[in-house]
């Protein structure tokens, strides 16, 4: 079953895998149409075990629908692709089309930070900063002085930081949860996002992704609200 207002639950342990795939619309009054034809396809097929959620998500603009999808192992997932995926979305390309899609990256969650007493509380904003990176070893420097960085500084707003890493070396990405717009932007020009930025210019190897220009702090993030999401398998 799908549900307006239940979030991802960024943090469960039989997640293997998660894909994140952002679709550009041709227009603000097609987005909500095609996140509901991704959720309605899943909906209207058997799905495997190994599908354990869906969320989607609506760029403030009108022009991203971002996809974001759980899964136990990638084998499963590409199994699903060569067999299935085609005829998903063939129809939704019929119903919808001009979509483009620049592609799915594979992640692992590898670390989070939630504030004290955040715990329960619905994001009202998500944003997605990504970086470009040359390897594993510099995804993991990226991502622990992300998180070393929030644990010494206090964020109002702030709700959850989740740092992916893709499984190709290439990219780190955070899943950002905020409270509202407002606390994001007081974020973005402020001290600490100053201070974030600072140190992470310093790490070698990395780079604001250029298929993702979305640095902390960086006036053309793009802010996401949840639309829908389908949890095939409760997390345990």
């Amino acid at each position: 079953m799908t549900s307006p207002s239940a979030y991802p639950d960024v943090r469960r342990p039989d997640a293997g895998t998660v894909l994140v795939s952002p679709w550009i619309v041709p227009s603000p009054d097609l987005q909500r149409r095609a996140a509901d034809a991704v959720l309605d396809a899943w909906e209207g097929q058997p799905r495997p075990d190994a599908m354990l959620s869906l969320s989607t998500f609506l760029s403030d603009d009108g022009s991203h629908v971002l996809n974001y999808a759980q899964w136990t192992d990638d084998d499963a997932h590409r199994e699903w692709v060569r067999h299935r995926r085609p005829a998903t979305v063939s129809r939704i390309d019929e119903s919808i089309p001009g979509i483009r899609r620049p592609g799915v990256t594979r992640y692992t969650r590898y670390r989070s930070y939630a504030p004290e007493g955040t715990a329960g509380r619905p994001p009202g904003l998500l944003v997605t900063p990504t970086f470009a990176t040359t390897g594993p070893a510099v995804q993991h420097a990226l991502a622990d002085l992300v998180i070393d960085a929030l644990e010494r500084e206090r964020v109002p707003g702030l709700l959850g930081a989740h740092l992916h890493l893709s499984k190709d070396g290439g990219r780190v990405l955070n899943f950002a949860e905020w409270a509202n717009t407002a606390a994001w932007r007081e974020f973005a020009g402020g001290g600490a996002a100053a201070r974030l930025r600072a140190a992470l210019s310093a790490v070698e190897g990395v780079t604001a992704d250029t298929a993702a220009p979305t640095m902390p702090g960086h006036a053309g993030v793009t802010h996401y609200r949840l639309h829908r999401s389908l949890v095939n398998v409760p997390a345990p």
